[in-house]
């Protein structure tokens, strides 16, 4: 065969795209050189191990000629004549016109709204008139009979992709793909044939979503549930998503949603007691919530499906704030870690379903930064099922003021994916979508959408009027019968059911709603609490005083011999000459030739775990190498390129490992690695900032996950975040990361908020995070400068004793009797007040390291200071304005007296609305004054 490419337009591409599908279908019905050229894409040709596409070589020219194509053929109109080859090509623009664009036609809208009538789908366009429609043709690269009259062509292409189901996916690049969507929709006509007890199933599972969402309207009377009423459809829809998923070997289902269907989805799919949601609407125990918990419609819950074939699925629903798309990626982060512990690294054990609402699948930037850590390796968990919940509205905004796209869903065409829009009052049409998503996923490990058109009977909640805003659409709302009564009188037609059989699924969910009302108020009710166990068990919160305080000192030829194995490279490995540098250095360290510095303690912490057979998970911008260049715990060969991962000398078992350098994207990834978090407690979980300023794209998942999980929804994590955090003349973006914000948001010891200031104490505070039992979130505010600071060393002696140290003694301090004034600070501003103090020969000043902030050490402080007199003055000293920084927290906590006993005072730059200064010299004039007045020098 020819190797030289032949030259494709668009007519042609469809035409061999057509003749490929024909292959697949039956390789015989193509000429022979088309059949081998066929089969050796098939089989793997070296050109052509990509799979077919418009650029790929043809065989030979002669081969591609089929009549009429590459020739630019009048259109003639309805009256005029077509040749044999004409309308041939016109046919094929036709077919593929409705493969790309059936979508627009689809009667996917509930409420019956107009839908464009694209010309391109009108036989007309293409010069065929009343003649033509009777005349059979060729059709053997269409699904169904190899002959067809246009007539039962076009009928077929419109009940394929114009009927319940509106089908995107010629957005994808890959012919294979694209291929065998087409097969399976077009065989079939895109219809599923199901049996009489899952047409059953079905309306029983309808009957369950309806009937509790009248129940609870009827009981509970203008309380908020964000009903789901008008989309009960998602609830049969979940139901065979989980039966198919876990029938093709899924175990395990994590779900992200917002509050809209949510109480329908835990009592219906998840399994939690109605009765439990009922005694929460009556609010019955409100000793048990007191400055804790959350609304009803945000809480999660877990529990075991058996499926119809037996297979066990555990499902997962997240709490989640009314935050809606924030969810998506700490799910998505909870699902790779559940893999990552059961060594599924073909990612096919687990799932995740994630529900959005149209408004905010669009609208949302979350949504953006989830989608594209699907297929990026670090983040990967074999392909999520998008149910759009697609209300047609949101909260009073109609998609015309609330999005720039066609459709709700165009953002996922960012991806290689199918996108099925389906009208979710034929549930026949969402059983054939979800059968063939769950394929899809199956076969491709990709993500796919579900965009299920409904509405929304009542208002954003049961107390809104919707009618102020939409009242056209209220309209034929509230004249629209239910969905179950819709499949209902279907079945009932079709004798799939009888109305006796009908009538009785529906008393008998009544009937269990009431008895488990009654059981709800009664007054012997006992409430179970959800707290912690599972792979929690052994781990706990609560207040900091309940902490344990493990040993984190390590023999000392141990950590020599760690680092040793750190900077091991494989033979004829070549790292940068500066990066060899820095392994000489830490073989020095490891020799106990120089102290060591923070980029070795770091890795020795790290390896330190590893060591102990925990994981260790790491990423952010830039986290291989560190943005500062200090980390360097993956090396490049400096003439070939490849990696060397030096952890892996540690341990090399898969799943151990886990150090990626981040897309850049703070509130996705912080999402993804507080999910993972919560599946790995005795593993150490790390996200740094590039750098600290940048946490604040962030702080959704701060705020509404972070800080308040354990006291809304008792759940632990013990994530670290490392952020770079210091004033060095950088300006105001790379100054501060806002360590205020943490402080404000630190109450009940629901975080640690920590700014070690040597080598040892970051080695300890790595080390205690991981073996402690009482978990907590870990912020720690790393340096920058200090990485390379002469000073800020430690010895292998220092990281061998001791632990941690939430206040560190001024080593050079003056006699007790000596000391005329206490500077107490925490992080850089140690090293320029100590310097300062010597340039100076201050003999009284006593420099007081506060290393943990939060939970703050009160109880080690007054034991430190006991021996000060009484009123000696206390200036906290710290770097940033006097808004900013810790200033603020620890003047709420002690007021104008230091625990009682000392004059309280602030040393800082003055207020500012900015971090920091963008000059490098305004920032060494300010840092002067700070330093000056911190020892009271007059100018």
């Amino acid at each position: 065969m020819s190797s030289q490419p032949v030259s494709v337009g668009s007519q042609n591409l469809s035409f061999v795209e057509d003749l490929f599908s024909s292959y697949l279908l039956d390789p015989n019905s193509v000429d022979v050189e088309w059949r081998e050229y066929f089969d050796s894409l098939k089989n793997g040709d070296d050109r052509l191990s990509g799979g077919w596409t418009s650029s790929s070589p043809f065989p030979s020219r002669s081969m591609f000629n089929p009549p009429g194509l590459g020739t630019d053929i009048p259109y003639q109109g309805p009256a005029g004549k077509l040749d044999e080859a004409a309308r041939q090509e016109r046919l094929d623009q036709l077919i593929r016109n409705y493969r790309v664009r059936g979508h627009i036609l689809a009667s996917v809208d509930p409420l019956g709204s107009e839908r464009p009538s694209p010309p391109e789908l009108d036989p007309a366009f293409y010069g065929f008139g009343e003649d033509d429609f009777d005349r059979e043709v060729s059709t053997s690269w269409v699904g169904g009979p190899a002959t067809r009259t246009l007539r039962g062509i076009i009928n077929w292409l419109k009940q394929t992709y114009c009927r319940s189901i509106g089908a995107q996916y010629f957005h994808i690049d890959s012919l294979q793909v694209r291929l065998w969507l087409a097969q399976r929709m077009e065989e079939t006509g895109n219809r599923i044939k199901l049996e009489r007890t899952e047409q059953l199933r079905i309306l029983q599972r309808l009957a369950d979503a309806v009937v509790f969402e009248e129940f609870l309207a009827r009981k509970f009377v203008g309380a908020k549930s964000f009903s789901l009423e008008g989309a009960e459809s998602l609830i049969p829809l979940l139901d065979m998503a989980i039966e198919k998923a876990g029938n093709q070997g899924v175990r395990e289902i994590v779900i992200g949603m917002a509050h809209r269907g949510r109480l329908n989805v835990l009592a219906n799919i998840m399994g939690k007691s109605p009765r439990v949601i009922f005694r929460e609407f009556d609010d019955a125990d409100p000793e048990l919530q007191i400055g804790r918990g959350d609304v009803k419609y945000h809480l999660g819950y877990s529990w075991n499906w058996e499926t119809s074939l037996g297979k066990n699925v555990h499902l997962s629903l997240c709490f989640n704030p009314s935050h809606l798309e924030f969810v998506n990626t700490v799910a998505q982060g909870r699902m790779r870690a559940k893999m990552d512990r059961a060594r599924d690294f073909k990612r096919e054990l687990g799932a995740v379903i994630l529900i959005h609402g149209d408004a905010a699948f669009a609208g949302e930037g979350i949504v953006q930064e989830t989608l594209n850590l699907s297929e990026l390796a670090g983040y990967r968990t074999g392909g999520t099922i998008h149910i759009i919940v697609n209300n047609q509205v949101g909260f009073t905004t109609t998609p015309r003021e609330g999005r720039s796209t066609t459709y709700a869903t165009d953002i996922a065409k960012m991806l290689q994916i199918p996108i099925f829009h389906v009208n979710g009052e034929d549930p026949e049409a969402v059983a054939q979508v979800v059968n063939l998503a769950l394929d899809f996923r199956k076969k491709f490990k990709r993500d796919v959408v579900i965009d299920m058109y409904c509405y929304r009977r009542r208002g954003h909640n049961e107390g809104d009027e919707p009618s102020f805003t939409q009242p056209v659409m209220y309209k034929e709302i509230r004249k629209h019968p239910t969905v179950f009564e819709g499949y209902m009188n279907s079945l009932l037609n079709l004798r799939g059911v009888t109305r006796e059989e009908a009538e009785k699924i529906e008393k008998d969910r009544r009937e269990r709603l009431e008895t488990e009302l009654a059981e709800a108020r009664r007054d012997d009710f006992i409430r179970c609490v959800d707290h912690w166990g599972g792979i929690w068990a052994g781990y706990h919160g609560g207040p900091a005083k309940e902490a344990d305080s493990p040993i984190t000192g390590m023999d000392r030829d141990k950590m020599s011999q760690l680092i040793h194995r750190l900077i091991e490279l494989p033979e004829g490995f070549r790292p940068h000459p500066k990066a060899q540098r820095i392994l000489e250095a830490r073989r020095a360290m490891a020799d106990g030739e120089q102290p060591l510095d923070w980029g070795c303690a770091e890795v020795l912490a790290i390896a330190s775990i590893l060591d102990e057979h925990r994981p260790f998970r790491m990423s952010g911008q830039d986290v291989r190498r560190g943005t500062f260049s200090h980390r360097h715990a993956v090396l490049y060969d400096h003439e070939t390129g490849d990696a060397f991962v030096s952890f892996n000398n540690i341990i090399n078992e898969r799943g151990y490992v886990n150090l990626h350098n981040s897309p850049l994207s703070e509130a996705g990834v912080v999402g993804f690695e507080y999910g993972y978090s919560l599946d790995c407690p005795e593993g150490l979980v790390v996200w740094e900032a590039q750098f600290g300023d940048f946490v604040n794209a962030a702080q959704v998942i701060i705020d509404q996950f972070i800080a308040s999980a354990e006291d809304k929804w008792d759940r632990l994590s013990g994530l670290v975040m490392l952020l770079p955090h210091g004033f060095e003349g950088q300006g105001p973006e790379h100054s501060s990361a806002r360590l205020e914000r943490f402080l404000n948001l630190a109450a009940e010891d629901n975080i640690q908020v920590c700014q070690p200031t040597t080598p040892a104490q970051f080695f300890h505070l790595l080390r205690r995070q991981v073996l402690r039992k009482w978990k907590k979130p870990l912020i720690v505010m790393t340096p920058k400068s200090l990485l390379r600071h002469k000073a800020c060393v430690s010895s292998l002696d220092d990281l061998s004793e001791g632990r941690f140290r939430s206040v560190l003694p001024d080593p050079e301090a003056p006699k007790p009797e000596d000391v005329k004034q206490i500077l107490l600070c925490s992080g850089k501003i140690y090293y320029d007040l100590i310097e300062r103090r010597a340039e100076i020969g201050d003999k009284h000043s006593m420099i007081v390291r506060i290393e943990q902030l939060y939970p703050f050490p009160t109880k080690w402080i007054r034991e430190l200071l006991a021996p000060i007199a009484d009123g000696t003055p206390v200036a906290w000293v710290q770097e940033e304005p006097s808004n900013m920084g810790a200033w603020g927290f620890l003047r709420i906590r002690f007021g104008e007296h230091f625990l009682k006993r000392f004059p309280f005072e602030r040393i800082s730059r003055p207020a500012s609305a900015s971090p920091a200064t963008g000059s490098s010299r305004t920032h060494k004039f300010e840092q002067d004054q700070l330093l000056k007045a911190a020892f009271q020098i007059d100018e």
